[in-house]
């Protein structure tokens, strides 16, 4: 894998362009997130729409929480599920896509050239689905050089009305992550809303996006999606986290605590620095819950569920 992630990257940067990436750099670092377009083309967009549709049916593998039902049709079945986590522990397309030839240069000139991912999720968002309130990811993927990069891939034109990401632009910088409180506000999901910090709560950028554009942000920055406000239709996006391959990963994965260093990961670009450690495969695809309740019930499923460590 490693050494066709370095054939894709010496491509991928001949297409991007050397002035386009120290661009890209440049924007993130002072920013906090670059948003790229057509770094995908229709092609590869309408498949990870297909892709999506045979993971929900369990074409591709089982997932929890998924309701599989052959008399509903495509669009009713994916309709219910407001995201799902892990898709790539089943799906070869989700994972390839994890190192794609344009994704994977501009990973290494943001992040490190020695990239690792550890999560994926394919949210699907329909019209009158919720968004999710302020947050940071750090806060739920640590890593001991704040390198946590996430690359939200448009599978639909992402705009305002149908909830497109929205960014505050420089809020990465302090370094800090903020304390998180129950929001009340039906615009979200149940996810907890950071508080604490300075920057206006109805404030930020929205980062609209053509289908095929990626978005990629730093795990520090404070970022948040409003509910799908659109007559009909879907706001899909394919979300993977990378980081730097020389952190460890002490990730809970929704446990009480964390293990010192999560080895259930995919190595992306350049060479893995711990690879003596070996690899795990502790995760599992699921559906993400819609109230507190049942995303608890489906955590605790989950956690128990796992290997020992």
């Amino acid at each position: 894998m490693i050494a066709e992630a370095k054939s894709s990257t010496e491509t991928a940067v001949e297409a991007l362009g050397a002035t386009d990436l120290v661009a890209a750099k440049t924007a993130y670092n002072r920013d906090g997130y670059v948003a790229i377009e057509g770094l995908l083309n229709l092609d590869e967009v309408e498949a990870l729409r297909a892709e999506t549709v045979a993971i929900a049916r369990g074409e591709r593998g089982s997932v929890a929480d998924v309701r599989v039902s052959d008399a509903r049709s495509d669009e009713a079945l994916i309709g219910d599920i407001p995201a799902i986590h892990m898709p790539h522990k089943i799906s070869p397309l989700m994972r390839e896509t994890m190192a794609h030839p344009h994704i994977t240069p501009i990973l290494r000139a943001l992040v490190s050239p020695n990239v690792k991912a550890m999560q994926t999720m394919l949210f699907v968002k329909r019209s009158g689905k919720p968004g999710q309130a302020w947050h940071q990811d750090e806060y739920y993927i640590p890593t001991r050089d704040r390198s946590l990069c996430g690359a939200w891939i448009a599978l639909d034109d992402a705009s305002v009305e149908n909830g497109c990401m929205w960014m505050h632009p420089g809020s990465h910088q302090p370094g800090v992550l903020y304390p998180t409180k129950p929001h009340g506000d039906d615009r979200f999901d149940s996810a907890e809303e950071v508080f604490g910090h300075d920057y206006d709560r109805e404030g930020g950028v929205p980062i609209e996006l053509k289908a095929g554009g990626v978005a990629f942000f730093n795990g520090y920055v404070l970022h948040r999606s409003l509910a799908n406000r659109a007559k009909g239709g879907f706001r899909r996006a394919l979300v993977t986290h990378y980081m730097s391959a020389e952190s460890l990963l002490p990730w809970t994965m929704g446990a009480s605590t964390a293990r010192p260093d999560v080895r259930d990961i995919v190595m992306i670009a350049g060479e893995d620095p711990y690879a003596w450690r070996g690899l795990e495969d502790i995760t599992r695809p699921y559906v993400r819950g819609e109230n507190p309740q049942r995303a608890a019930a489906i955590s605790a499923e989950l956690i128990k569920a796992r290997p020992a460590h």
